[in-house]
């Protein structure tokens, strides 16, 4: 009697090992592109230029400051090391510190300041040469020669009050008549700055916004407004009746958690339903009657601090991801070379 061997309609060990092989493959390659994003470095966050004592200057010159017309300056004027300031009045400024203390110690902050701008990392490259037209988001931006600004350019903060714009110019930076920096959805102009390798030049009636650091000199030509800074560190600046003005920033605070004290509800202090100090709920000092937020003692008033947003620079669950595709695409490679061992 003959003796027939079973037949299995499925795909063969055989056949079905380069399917395997195919499948692991992807599921490994895939693995190895999704690891490479994971540990992408974080995109470069822009925080703020330290600004020191320079901070009151509207105008800071390194060799002369000269204003022709009515020119208005709520903060100060100043140069060092040289000694000339003209024009003022008919200008006025808040302060005028000509080659003394003062304008020595902003002249040495501007210059920790221009370094500090100078060094952070860069989110994008402006290989146009012409922001005009352009909406920017919050970041570093890095022109490696000149930039030009022909038309407005759109600083759009996305909704956040601490944003910050920093803009590193190789050699010069010049606006064109009637141009205009337009700041939006809470973006600030005390948290943009240009730091600019050689020398800067605002056209005439232009509105242009942010603290301008120039290595050598600055000139502000007639009728420009400025909401911000003009701060040379060698040069000179030039005024042409124009406006310079400095808003404040509006900081978000993040409120710091604060410790509860021992013997909560206690009757003696520092229980915080006690009726002595520095009780909570006292009726004298210490609580927040007392020393809180309404009252004179040191009680538990309220503490802020703004914190900077920073991204991680590993994407965990894209990092989790990426092993298990390249785990899994070599066991399934790996179970094929064995099923092909077995089935021969």
């Amino acid at each position: 009697m003959t003796r027939h061997r079973a037949h299995h309609s499925g795909p063969s060990l055989r056949s079905s090992s380069p399917l395997r092989v195919a499948a692991g493959t992807v599921l490994a390659l895939g693995g190895v592109t999704a690891l490479l994003l994971a540990t992408q470095p974080a995109a470069a966050i822009g925080t703020v230029v330290p600004l020191g004592t320079a901070a009151p200057y509207s105008v800071l010159g390194g060799q002369t400051v000269t204003n022709t017309g009515p020119s208005v300056l709520e903060g100060y004027v100043g140069v060092s090391p040289g000694s000339a300031i003209t024009g003022f009045p008919p200008g006025i400024a808040a302060e005028v510190h000509a080659a003394d203390a003062e304008a020595a110690q902003a002249q040495s902050d501007l210059t920790i300041a221009y370094n500090n701008a100078a060094g952070q990392a860069s989110d994008d490259l402006i290989e146009e040469g012409d922001l005009g037209g352009m909406t920017l988001t919050p970041g570093v931006y890095t022109a490696s020669s000149s930039l030009g600004l022909t038309g407005p350019v759109t600083l759009d903060g996305q909704g956040d009050p601490n944003a910050v714009f920093i803009f590193q110019i190789g050699s010069t930076l010049t606006t064109a008549s009637a141009s205009s920096v337009v700041l939006l959805n809470e973006a600030q102009a005390c948290n943009v700055f240009w730091q600019v390798g050689s020398s800067a030049t605002l056209g005439t009636g232009s509105t242009f916004v942010g603290t301008i650091m120039a290595l050598t000199s600055i000139s502000v030509t007639t009728g420009t407004t400025v909401d911000g800074r003009a701060l040379a560190r060698n040069g000179a600046v030039t005024l042409d009746t124009n406006t310079f003005v400095s808003s404040e920033c509006e900081v978000v605070p993040t409120p710091t958690p604060t410790p509860t004290p021992p013997g909560d509800g206690g009757d003696n202090p520092p229980g915080d339903g006690g009726d002595n100090p520095p009780g909570d709920g006292g009726g004298n000092g210490g609580g927040d009657n007392g020393g809180g937020d309404n009252g004179n003692g040191s009680g538990s008033g309220a503490d802020y601090e703004t914190l900077a947003s920073t991204g991680p620079s590993v994407n965990v669950p894209l990092l989790v991801a990426a092993v298990g595709g390249i785990l899994a695409g070599a066991g399934l490679i790996l179970t094929s070379f064995r099923m092909r061992r077995v089935s021969s």
